[in-house]
């Protein structure tokens, strides 16, 4: 009996200690420009890596510290220290579980595209000014938060420039973004699969060890990292300040959010599958609250070690644990050799990740959108930049919302049924009117309803009022058509209602409106009610010559 044929695939190996090795430099750099110590950003890519890949809603999606977050993080570190920030991401790991357990994954889908790609861009630009201190060499102990001090500090510092930081950042940004045409132009295939960061890094840490380069390094500011994850520990919860964390924690967890399920859909378009969103939102509330009490801080989905992880032919949550444990063995085994790391150099890789992470060519195309459009996505940025990333998503979703309800309205209208439409039905215009309404009777648009009892113009024995092309009503419309049958029953006119049907008769119903109008008085069409309000005052139609 022949022997079943093996065949070994190591392929989603492979993909797992790729990623975990892309992983390092960028969980150090991202850890470090928040103002964080290097191993922060490593505890939370295993921990977070681990944990939402185990159990999140994509199959491939890789999770870890992202740089989004630096700019909200570093802010939370610089006004309420370390342990503000561990209280922030616990409840927001809190909120995101919350989110998906009660299904509101899908609601995410609703933030406006200009206000990712503003607050996208915003972020990147900050993160890029946060590292001019160690792509120069300058000597800042700390640098501010906020913008305009952070500048004043920058350009107040830069007689301290170091000259053998600044070669090596420039070798390094060379390393980072030229790799990719130089392994094409050398024709290695092998090497295609080697990032420019993980190059830059292994060169900037040799060129310090070697020639001794008087350059900061992890050792000279942090004094390396530990080789052992840390012991459990719970977060010290400090009643006086929580109150003043909700807010940067419910950022923290839209933008985790967002950033994961726009990485889950990224990633869906890659493999040809679909994602569970609020499957994932519980994986990556999980994970914000374990991450913490294992060194970590903020994680979210990042695209970039996802994307990676289907180019290597990642399929499934293994290769997400494998990127895990990969970290885990490499601070394992190699935590001696961080020491030499420059900043420089992780600097220079995190300046590559904000050209890649903003979308710069949306500030092209402006020209091509709508002013609302570009009055949402630059206030976004500019608020991003200038002020708090907070403020920018309020303002952003409050534009949104005010130019969303403004255009609505400005499609709603009320217009009088044609008289050729009423003939052989009813005589318009004397006992009885009739009218449409189209579009959405909300708050905004129920004052059309007013023009409807204007006190100067008559008021009719009958009004036929056909919500047929009515797509949408809130309570303020139902309040609007109260009253105006109030209004209208005051003057002894009776109120027809034609064509109600899907969600304005579903709150119809609901807010008790039909059978306060009763139910005699809703009609198929606007011929039933026509021929129902002449029958109703004895008006004799004649029906039109056909030809």
């Amino acid at each position: 009996m022949p022997l079943p044929q093996l065949t070994f695939r190591p392929r989603l190996l492979m993909a797992g200690v790729t990623v975990g090795i892309v992983a390092l430099p960028l969980a150090m750099a991202f850890a470090i420009a928040s103002g964080l110590k290097p191993e922060a950003g490593i505890y939370t890519a295993i921990v977070a890596g681990f944990l939402i890949a185990a159990f999140g809603g994509s199959k491939v999606q890789i999770g870890g510290p992202a740089g989004a977050y630096i700019v909200i993080v570093y802010r939370i570190v610089m006004t309420y220290g370390v342990d503000g920030l561990l209280i922030s991401t616990v409840l927001a790991g809190i909120i995101l579980f919350l989110m998906g357990l009660l299904k509101w994954g899908s609601l995410i889908r609703f933030v406006p595209v200009a206000i990712v790609i503003g607050f996208t861009n915003g972020i990147a630009i900050l993160i890029a000014l946060s590292q001019v201190k160690d792509l120069l060499g300058l000597k800042i102990d700390k640098l501010p938060s906020d913008f305009f001090p952070k500048m004043a500090v920058l350009a107040g510092h830069l007689n301290t420039m170091d000259t053998a930081t600044v070669a090596l950042s420039l070798v390094s940004l060379v390393l980072v973004f030229g790799w990719p045409a130089l392994v094409e132009k050398m024709g290695v295939r092998f090497l295609q699969f080697i990032p420019g960061s993980i190059v830059a890094l292994v060169a900037g840490t040799a060129a310090v060890g070697f020639w001794h380069l008087h350059v900061a390094t992890i050792g000279t500011q942090f004094g390396g990292i530990p080789s052992t994850l840390p012991a459990f520990t719970v977060p010290k919860i400090n009643l006086d300040i929580i109150r003043d964390l909700i807010r940067p924690s419910i950022t923290i967890a839209i933008l985790g959010a967002i950033e994961s399920l726009l990485c889950a859909r990224v990633a869906d378009g890659m493999i040809g599958e679909r994602h569970d969103p609020n499957q994932e939102l519980m994986a990556q509330g999980i994970a914000n609250v374990v991450a913490p009490m294992l060194g970590g801080y903020s994680a979210t989905g990042t695209i970039a070690r996802t994307v990676t992880n289907i180019r290597m032919g990642g399929k499934t949550p293994i290769a997400g644990i494998v990127h895990a444990f990969t970290l885990l063995a490499i601070v394992a085994v190699a935590a001696p050799l961080a020491k030499n790391v420059p900043l420089a150099t992780l600097g220079a890789i995190l300046l590559f990740v904000t050209y890649n992470m903003g979308e710069w060519h949306e500030f092209v195309r402006l020209r091509h959108f709508t002013n609302n459009y570009r009055i949402i996505l630059l206030a976004t940025f500019l608020l991003t930049v200038m002020v708090d990333l907070t403020v920018a998503i309020e303002v952003g979703l409050g534009l949104s919302f005010l130019f969303f309800a403004t255009r609505i309205a400005s499609l709603t209208r009320l217009e009088p049924v044609p008289e050729v439409e009423a003939q052989g039905h009813a005589r318009l215009g004397g006992d009885i009117e009739a009218y449409r309404l189209y579009g959405s009777l909300f708050f905004g648009t129920v004052h059309r309803l007013e023009e409807l009892t204007n006190p100067a113009r008559r008021t009719p024995k009958i009004m036929v009022l056909s919500i047929t092309n009515l797509l949408n009503l809130d309570t303020s419309g139902v309040e609007g058509l109260e009253n105006l049958l109030t209004t209208l029953r005051k003057k002894n006119c009776r109120l027809l209602i034609v064509g109600a049907n899907g969600q304005p008769l579903s709150i119809l119903k609901r807010s008790q409106f039909i059978k306060e109008v009763g139910e005699e008085s809703f009609f198929e069409n606007t011929a039933k009610a026509l021929d129902f309000a002449a029958e109703a005052l004895g008006q004799k139609v004649s029906t039109p010559p056909t030809s």
